[in-house]
């Protein structure tokens, strides 16, 4: 059973030089102990023990201490569990991978590690302690005295880089790692999708020199930083299965090595064809096991990931996870992303994948990435996932987003929850996250991503509670200004106050220079949301004047509004236009539909009290998508100008036969133009396309290039086949005309 003895951590604000704040450890120790009595560190320390050490744990050491280390002072014990100075601390280092012991007293301060990386821990421990958790430059010159046993419940643990859209530059991985390094996160599989070397066009081919350097330092960082760099191929979309690509895999994978690479994985995620085969799979990968894995001695397990990688797309009649589970050797890691592409784990479906794969899953865990959302951000907390099923998974691996600062929010979560699940505090680690990303902010920060953590709706289904203590004062606030009720002057008040510090978060953030990186990777929605805090005042104004009759301030603040929701319009089309889900939402849950209510619901009232036709239209999209196909039915539809598009899909859609997808418009158009891409040159001859004019009478069009001068008051294309299509869902746009 776990010791859960905490004082360290709540220990009250001590004087002078002492502990000023609580001290948080990330990810929280399995046991620690702090006894009454408190340490005054001396002007000088020693290190024993250094020279047979962990290399990497003495360097950190040297630069957390500095100058104080000397040739006289208080002891500084550091080593693994062999070592000859660990030698009567060997009975208190955990027997676990990665395990140490930290022990701060009177008779000197202990880092011992059952391993180097135990070790290497240890100090990033005692690092914390002396710093507060947070980044300084200066030293507490008091401890509590105190003992430490720690060890991780996940063996691998830390990030994929496997989403689409643009991958991370070179700094920002850099920075990734140091941070891995601090928050005991020990894996980096290097997979981005828009890669050509790791994937389809170029993967047999080498990187050339500028990005191998790159790759180079980056591997070296890692290992500084006692993190495994994975690189990962993805060969599956053009593989032949043959003795010449199975030699070009291990012949890139040699050149990975030589490039400082000892960690390997294989994805055969998001593909169709021949690549999907399991048999031929299981024997590629055996093949690299025994011939390159196994023949390196010093090459860590390799990873799969699999063509049917969540629940939902599996084929029970197809045997394929059940093939991967019999044939492919134990050694190998397969991953899993959990019921759904994406989704919370959950021991019920650990135990099931379980079962057809014969040993634990490698999860791969689909947050916060956004690669599907990419005019949100998903500033939220980790939670989610079931704790106590640390036996369940051999591994879990965060998949991020494409901003990779912001991502580190996230990300210490991950470093908490697959550290020690038992004690893992979802809000306390977000918020801690925070301060320690943008300490001289934290708190406008921290207004921030209360209010930019969902993801609006999307075709996973996939949501995230926001704006959770401002929701029931704008719900009840709302209900009464609809329902034409008194509202509450509290609501009021408190609405007031969210909405204006809304507006300071904003302004300050755009004001920080501590994290310029965050700031820059942000800044469009810091934009939109600042607009956001001065929009929910205003709407806040309308209702007031309403309520007063102040005609004059009403059309002032009414002709405001509207202005703040043109440059909000305009933030929303000018930045981050991506080609799948191009703009800036912020606020998107409960925010942002509360001033649309409030707007819509003032004017009205207006209008019939004064017998004016003030517009009550706010920038929202008119058009709906319906479909009985589950990979399309929450996708989100965008506008720009005349054109309706649908968003694309990043997965292989499967598409049953019979099954449709319908656009209906706000209004009926005189003509239309249909552009569809489903990954082939030629247009599907399987799908048929009907349009109606006064959604009744249904009247099939040529699947065909060019103007349809028809009226349309909405669309829909089916599989008119009589089998299921896999296809890639690129493009699907309507070009109205009046």
């Amino acid at each position: 059973m776990k010791h859960k003895i905490l004082a360290l951590l709540s220990m009250a604000a001590l004087s002078g030089g002492a502990f000023s704040q609580n001290v948080h450890l990330n990810p929280q120790p399995q046991e620690i102990r702090s006894g009454q009595e408190e340490i005054a560190l001396p002007a000088s320390f020693r290190l024993v023990g250094a020279e047979d050490a962990n290399p990497k744990a003495v360097a950190r050491l040297q630069t957390l201490l500095g100058n104080k280390i000397q040739k006289q002072g208080l002891p500084v014990y550091i080593g693994e569990k062999n070592d000859k100075a660990m030698r009567k601390f060997k009975k208190m280092i955990p027997d676990k991978a990665e395990g140490y012991y930290l022990a701060v007293n009177g008779s000197g301060i202990v880092l011992a590690g059952s391993d180097e990386r135990g070790t290497f821990y240890a100090v990033q421990t005692l690092k914390q302690l002396l710093t507060g958790g947070l980044p300084s430059d200066s030293l507490r010159n008091r401890l509590p005295e105190t003992e430490i046993k720690d060890y991780p419940d996940i063996r691998f643990r830390g990030v994929v880089e496997g989403f689409y859209g643009t991958p991370w530059r070179h700094e920002d991985r850099m920075r990734q790692l140091r941070f891995y390094g601090e928050n005991k996160l020990n894996t980096y599989i290097y997979g981005p999708k828009d890669d050509p070397y790791h994937s389809t066009p170029h993967w047999r081919l080498p990187y050339p020199d500028k990005e191998a350097g790159e790759l180079k330092k980056l591997i070296e960082t890692a290992h500084e930083n006692e993190v495994d760099f994975v690189w990962a191929i993805h060969p599956g979309q053009d593989i032949q299965w043959n003795d010449a690509d199975r030699e070009k895999v291990i012949e890139k994978f040699e050149r990975m090595y030589q490039l400082g690479a000892r960690s390997f994985a294989v994805f055969f995620d998001d593909i169709s064809g021949d690549g999907t085969d399991a048999n031929r799979q299981a024997e590629l990968l055996n093949y690299i096991d025994r011939r390159f894995v196994k023949e390196k001695k010093d090459v860590t397990p390799l990873i799969m990931c699999p063509t049917e990688y969540n629940r939902s797309w599996s084929n029970p009649k197809g045997n394929y996870l059940t093939t991967l589970g019999t044939k492919l050797h134990p050694d190998i890691q397969i991953m899993w992303t959990g019921d759904r592409v994406i989704a919370d784990m959950t021991r019920e479906g650990l135990n099931w994948i379980n079962e057809r794969i014969r040993r634990p899953a490698y999860i791969w865990w689909n947050f916060p990435v956004s690669d599907y959302v990419r005019d949100h951000l998903l500033m939220g907390a980790v939670y989610g996932n079931e704790k106590g099923i640390e036996k369940e998974m051999s591994g879990f691996v965060s998949n991020p987003m494409e901003r990779a600062e912001a991502s580190k929010i996230a990300l210490y979560g991950v470093a908490a929850y697959a550290w020690n699940m038992e004690t893992f505090d979802s809000q306390q680690s977000w918020e801690k996250g925070i301060a320690a990303l943008l300490p001289d902010a934290a708190d406008a920060l921290l207004t921030f991503c209360k209010h930019n953590s969902d993801l609006g709706p999307n075709g996973h289904g996939y949501r995230r509670v926001e704006s959770v203590e401002i929701q029931p004062f704008a719900e009840r606030f709302a209900q009464a200004v609809s329902a034409g009720k008194e509202t509450d002057i509290d609501d009021l008040i408190r609405l007031k106050a969210e909405f204006e510090k809304i507006s300071e978060s904003a302004d300050i953030l755009l004001a920080s220079e501590s994290n310029p990186t965050l700031i820059d990777e942000i800044k469009p929605w810091l934009y939109r949301f600042r607009l956001l805090g001065s929009m929910g005042n205003e709407a806040l104004y309308l209702q007031e004047a309403l309520k007063h009759r102040q005609r004059e301030v009403f059309e002032r603040k009414y002709a405001h509004l509207k202005s703040l929701q043109k440059l909000s319009y305009e933030i929303d089309q000018s930045y981050n236009q991506n080609p799948y889900q191009p703009g800036v939402k912020t606020g998107s849950k409960v925010l942002t539909p509360f001033i649309d209510t409030l707007f819509a619901a003032a004017t009205r009232q207006f209008n019939h009290a004064y017998g004016t036709q003030l517009s009550v239209t706010t920038l929202y999209s008119p058009h709906k998508l319906t479909s009985d196909i589950g990979q399309l039915r929450n996708q989100p539809l965008q506008t720009k100008n005349n054109t309706v598009l649908i968003s694309p899909l990043l997965e292989v859609l499967k598409w049953p036969a019979g099954k449709f997808v319908e656009i209906e418009f706000d209004q009926t158009y005189a003509a239309f133009e249909l552009d569809i891409h489903f990954g082939k040159k030629e247009l599907p001859s399987w799908g048929k396309c009907e349009v109606t004019a006064d959604g009744k009478t249904w009247e099939e069009v040529e699947v065909s290039k060019g103007v349809k001068n028809k009226a349309v008051k909405a669309i829909r294309f089916y599989n008119a086949g009589d089998k299921e299509e896999q296809i890639h869902f690129r493009k699907f746009a309507v070009t109205l005309r009046k």
